[in-house]
């Protein structure tokens, strides 16, 4: 629900941060790749329970994913590096509750794979449409410079990543909190499984 009016308010910021990079000839494809990596290096951390490392590297994505639509707005934006991007996120998304199940097999794992589950819910309905989307020519305003149509939700990129900095500062209730965040998701995907269909029929 926040992404929107975030994303007025962090580029500008994301913009200057970019400038160096763009100076040393860094792209965004690189950018993406690096901070794919750092994410997924969250799960051994988070498999070890090293939460406050797994936090960090988890931000550290979070930098790099919105740093690398900045550069490409800076040079030139790409099908190929917008398709990565949303491949990656994907799955980096479902990474993070892997790594809390192998933290504590007993206690987290069925929180952990319901959320797992649930992210294939969101991400079904958001991709469906997208590709439906793209073959009718219909436009979202509000992210002009994605290279796939964004639905929006409940709960988008930024309700995502609060939930994921509730689950490494609070491990011991991440059961409670991961079915709280799924119940919501599951909101969201019923959601734009509605507003997708009446916008497609």
């Amino acid at each position: 629900m926040i992404d929107p009016l975030l994303n007025k308010t962090l580029r500008p910021i994301l913009a200057k941060l970019a400038r160096p990079l763009v100076a040393r000839g860094v792209r965004a494809d690189h950018v993406t790749m690096a901070g794919f990596g750092l994410g997924l290096l969250a799960v051994p951390a988070l498999a070890m329970q090293w939460y406050g490392l797994a936090l960090v590297l988890i931000l550290a994505n979070r930098v790099a994913d919105g740093l690398d639509g900045a550069v490409a707005r800076s040079t030139t934006t790409s099908d190929a590096g917008g398709y990565i991007d949303s491949v990656f996120d994907f799955i980096f998304y479902s990474a993070i509750p892997f790594g809390f199940l192998l933290a504590d097999l007993e206690q987290n794992a069925v929180a952990a794979a319901f959320l797992m589950l649930t992210f294939m819910g969101t991400g079904a309905t958001f991709l469906a449409f997208a590709a439906v989307a793209s073959k009718r020519g219909i436009d979202n305003p509000n992210y002009p410079n994605k290279s796939l149509y964004y639905m929006g939700g409940i709960t988008e990129g930024f309700e995502t990543i609060l939930a994921f900095v509730a689950f490494c500062v609070w491990p011991q209730w991440f059961p409670a909190l991961a079915l709280s965040f799924a119940a919501l998701c599951w909101l969201t995907a019923a959601i734009r499984l509605w507003s997708g269909y009446q916008t497609l029929r």
